[in-house]
């Protein structure tokens, strides 16, 4: 299923925030329908770093290909600025294609890109990101791929002139609306009724950031058709990870932490290792009869 079919229907869909191939797995097992590859997840686990736009396309092309390759869930990825102008955008949009996206998310800061919920962005025109918008519709290769733009306006230029900056993304073809950061529930109501008929519109939840934090039934309620977590996993994770290691630091063994977390079997269990040795007996030679 795409990011079009599941549009589509009524109600909302809600993507679960990922960030390599295990986290993918684990929310498809979980019932996610559709999973958001978050560029910031990326930063945090794989450098260790804030979302500052130091994560390569090819790093999140090689990330987006490792979850595809294991998952046939729907994988709506962090695309940034497009990493340069519009013959970049139209690079990346083409990777990503390759490599399974089913949506890509393009904004319209300008370099160094950060994320969303952090103060000291800087946006590109206007015009430029409509001409953003448009090479990403020439690049791809069929309509099912579609075309998320985001505007970071809302904590530059305030919020009537991110609404003036996402009615020409629309108008540029772009397939869903995201503008980022509102800062109140009256702010998403306001876009929700100015956008809300014409085009889908998605909410960003970030836990500790500028928007109210609602749930998928309650954002439904509100106008919006797509929730993301973005981080909420890799917070949980790295919550998870302090406890983890200073309780082995603490008691040199891991006995009072085992009922938190999976034993070898379990996480076997978990990644399907017994279907996988079995399919590798399928391409092993038969010893030949004497």
């Amino acid at each position: 299923m795409t990011l079009r079919e599941l549009l589509s229907r009524p109600g909302i869909t809600l993507a679960p925030g990922v960030y390599d191939a295990l986290s993918a797995l684990i929310a498809t097992k979980s019932g996610a329908e559709i999973v958001y590859l978050s560029g910031a997840s990326l930063a945090y686990t794989r450098f260790g770093i804030s979302d500052v736009g130091l994560v390569s396309v090819s790093e999140v092309a090689d990330t987006l290909a490792s979850i595809t390759d294991r998952i046939d869930t729907p994988v709506i990825v962090d695309g940034d600025n497009g990493f340069g102008n519009a013959l970049n955008v139209q690079r990346t949009v083409r990777s990503f294609e390759r490599a399974g996206a089913t949506a890509i998310q393009l904004e319209d800061q300008s370099f160094p890109k950060r994320c969303g919920h952090l103060d000291g962005k800087t946006l590109i025109s206007k015009q430029e990101m409509v001409g953003k918008i448009k090479a990403a519709l020439d690049a791809r290769s069929h309509q099912d791929m579609q075309i998320i733009a985001r505007t970071d306006a809302r904590a530059v230029e305030g919020l009537d002139l991110a609404i003036e900056r996402a009615e020409a993304y629309r108008d540029a073809g772009a397939d869903v609306l995201f503008i980022e950061a509102p800062q109140s529930i009256a702010e998403m109501k306001h876009l929700t009724a100015h956008f809300g008929q014409q085009i889908p519109l998605l909410a960003n939840m970030v836990e500790g950031g500028k928007t109210p934090i609602r749930s998928a039934d309650e954002l439904a309620e509100i106008g919006y058709k797509i929730a993301i977590f973005p981080g909420g996993a890799v917070r949980a994770i790295a919550f998870h990870l302090q406890e983890y290691f200073q309780q082995l630091l603490a008691n040199g063994n891991n006995a009072s932490f085992s009922q938190k977390m999976y034993d070898f079997n379990e996480l076997n269990d978990v990644i399907d290792t017994a279907q996988l040795l079995q399919l590798g007996t399928k391409y092993q030679e038969k010893e030949m009869d004497r």
